[in-house]
């Protein structure tokens, strides 16, 4: 299935595409909290056979499938190309840190370029969304607890993200972390989202390419480490780390610019597309 959250009629509502359009699910609350009221996949497929009102997935507004997310963790230096062309060595240890909430908007949404920063860099990255929550889970039974795969866009404001030795602050300006517009679930995907083609387009350019099975540390090696430390929860969603040729890596930077578009493609998950906007207060 290919689950979505997205406004329609004036109501933030959740549904499944379909050939017919996207179903409209007669329930409240986003993808997210149909998760964390422990709503799997045979519970979305009740929810899709109760439908019977469908929109055209062209004229509705997506938002972030979950709006609120009880944890958005992110793993960094997870390709070794992308860490060569970082001022970093490749770590053996996974590089965990953690985004906000408003620090993410979803497909079609306007990426915020900050007023205090030009240094606005693209990262294409799978994310993994948990499904069954636990704590020190095995890496073997760790897949059971992803319900599926979507895209994101986990960009970073350079400058603020070097400031310090902790990455926080470049990595949560408001408005700027893009993902979705589909959580696909994991049934429909190889295991760990492995073998998958990741390529990023800014301006019709393509800036990035690569595959996620160049990932160091796979989703379950993920997984099972972070809830070595926390406890996972359904709704919890993982960024999964980006490869080589951000703006960062080019000579010179490319920083994104107000009135950009970049797209974020990842096979068999879909097309996440954004334009880039000078931010508003």
């Amino acid at each position: 299935m290919k689950l979505a959250t997205f406004l329609f009629e004036g109501n933030r509502s959740a549904g499944a595409l379909t050939d017919n359009g996207l179903a409209v699910f007669k329930v409240d609350g986003d993808i997210g909290d149909l998760l964390r009221k422990g709503t799997d996949l045979a519970g979305f497929e009740a929810l899709l056979a109760k439908s019977s009102r469908f929109a055209d997935p062209a004229s509705v507004t997506f938002v972030q499938p979950s709006a609120e997310p009880r944890k958005i963790l992110c793993v960094g230096l997870n390709y070794a190309d992308h860490t060569a062309e970082s001022p970093y060595e490749q770590p053996s240890y996974p590089t965990v840190f953690l985004r906000v909430a408003t620090a993410t908007i979803g497909h079609g949404m306007s990426i915020a370029l900050p007023e205090v920063s030009e240094q606005l860099d693209y990262e294409g990255e799978m994310i993994a969304v948990i499904g069954k929550g636990g704590k020190r889970i095995p890496k073997e039974r760790a897949h059971e607890h992803v319900f599926g795969y979507a895209v994101g866009n986990e960009v970073s404001i350079r400058d603020y993200q070097f400031k310090s030795p902790q990455w926080t602050i470049g990595k949560n300006f408001d408005g700027t972390g893009a993902w979705g517009p589909y959580i696909v679930t994991a049934d429909e995907l190889p295991r760990g989202g492995h073998g998958l083609k990741l390529e990023v387009r800014l301006n019709g350019k393509t800036v990035q390419s690569s595959n996620t099975e160049h990932m160091i540390f796979d989703v379950a090696t993920i997984i099972s480490t972070i809830s070595e430390a926390m406890t996972l929860e359904a709704g919890d969603i993982i960024f999964t780390g980006t490869p080589a040729g951000v703006g960062l890596g080019h000579k010179p930077p490319l920083w994104m610019k107000d009135g950009d578009k970049v797209e974020v493609e990842i096979e068999r998950i879909g097309l996440l597309q954004n334009t880039i906007a000078k931010e508003t207060t």
